[in-house]
């Protein structure tokens, strides 16, 4: 499902042990590179470069990311109300269609893995949904990014990047042990997004979405939560 502009019901997701993730990581550390040590969130967009990204792309992306927009504010899922706003950013910027039950499948069960980027009058402008559960066949908890948006015109400026960071955040928080979700094999910006904060490629899906595109599963380990007490003291 997952889209990010440009993403479960993924009840068809294959399971990876951490040993198979680790020699994933492996196999794809020329796809994947993390934020150096003490570098901004605007540094690593700028510095940030991913081999399995031709260059024009990543030329446009860093163009791009130039540009002046307005600032934004962060806030969660609030209820009800907020489910058109979740819809009408969605519907607006994604290829893929998606019913009031998919929406509310989501929000009813993880709102607090529903998060906003707000302009200065309020109005949302950006929006990440997920969720985080037992995998079936592991009962690994994993988290899943099920859709991401950002509204064209406030593109470019790291918003998409701080709302994974903070839904990552909750999902630490809800014990997942590994995160998933699908991004289209065309989508350039999403995959050097996704790969810059550690995201590797498990696995290539033919023709995953409506239209015919195929996606890449992207898959991204979460230390456990004693390792990340033992870093923090």
């Amino acid at each position: 499902m997952s889209q990010a502009a440009g993403s479960d019901m993924e009840s068809g997701t294959a399971s990876s042990s951490a040993q198979d993730m680790t020699s994933a990581r492996q196999q794809h550390v020329d796809q994947a590179s993390c934020r150096p040590s003490g570098s901004s969130p605007e540094q690593q967009d700028q510095q940030s470069s991913t081999a399995s990204v031709p260059a024009r792309e990543r030329d446009s992306v860093s163009d791009t990311r130039k540009q002046t927009v307005p600032q934004v504010t962060y806030r969660g899922y609030q209820g009800e109300a907020d489910l058109e706003h979740v819809m009408r950013l969605i519907d607006s910027e994604l290829s893929e269609p998606y019913s009031v039950f998919t929406y509310r499948y989501f929000l009813k069960q993880w709102p607090n893995l529903c998060i906003f980027a707000c302009d200065d009058s309020g109005a949302p402008v950006a929006t990440i949904v997920g969720k985080a559960e037992a995998h079936k066949s592991s009962q690994i908890m994993r988290g899943y990014i099920a859709m991401l948006v950002v509204d064209t015109r406030f593109r470019g400026a790291g918003i998409g990047t701080e709302l994974v960071r903070r839904v990552l955040h909750h999902m630490k928080d809800a014990k997942a042990e590994e995160v998933a979700l699908e991004a289209e094999t065309t989508n350039w910006g999403a995959l050097l997004m996704y790969e810059t904060l550690g995201f590797v490629r498990d696995k290539r899906l033919e023709r995953y979405y409506l239209s015919g595109t195929d996606a890449f599963r992207l898959k991204l380990l979460l230390p456990p939560a004693e390792q990340l007490e033992a870093a923090a003291s």
